[in-house]
């Protein structure tokens, strides 16, 4: 689930990503089911859109501005939906702070720890996220860190879910 070489690929092999969205809508229709993503009464998809722009067969048309403005929409409402995805399982390293009610969440690779120190702090209701520390395998994870590259560094031959724990900050001195 690599977007990046999916995207090369889809370069360098020409009509590979038409014939696959029109395998995908296929194989969703024969299901009877709505295809993930469209919106209703779509018609044609962001690339063919930019294609024909491309191409020369661009159209002044107030329709077409319309629908890239309905597709701009649609990509800020994705919230990362569209993005890898790290399984999480959040759990106590402290008998100072109550444990969550529900420790499982699944989110974007491309959230970082201080994203999860908010949301953590948020749900215990704490004044700041800046007393809390994220620890996997022991060790402070960075606030910069994203959650896939603790993936790749911390927990790379480990199965799914990633285990981090959470306690208050320790001052070190």
């Amino acid at each position: 689930h690599d977007r990046t070489m999916q995207d090369i690929v889809y370069k360098l092999v020409p009509g590979l990503q038409e014939a696959e969205m029109k395998k995908q809508r296929e194989f969703y229709h024969k299901l009877g089911m709505e295809v993930p993503g469209d919106i209703k009464g779509e018609t044609c998809s962001t690339k063919q859109h930019l294609d024909s722009h491309r191409n020369g067969e661009a159209k002044a048309d107030e329709n077409i501005n319309k629908e890239s403005s309905e597709e701009k929409q649609e990509e800020d409402n994705d919230y990362h939906r569209s993005d890898e995805q790290v399984s999480i399982c959040l759990e106590c390293n402290s008998s100072k702070l109550r444990g969550l009610k529900r420790k499982w969440i699944r989110c974007s690779a491309q959230a970082t720890v201080l994203h999860l120190k908010k949301f953590i702090a948020k749900k215990l209701n704490l004044s700041s996220f800046n007393e809390l520390d994220i620890l996997c395998n022991e060790e402070i994870l960075g606030k910069d860190h994203t959650l896939k590259f603790v993936v790749v560094t911390r927990w790379r031959f480990k199965k799914a879910p990633l285990l981090l724990h959470y306690r208050p900050k320790m001052d070190l001195l």
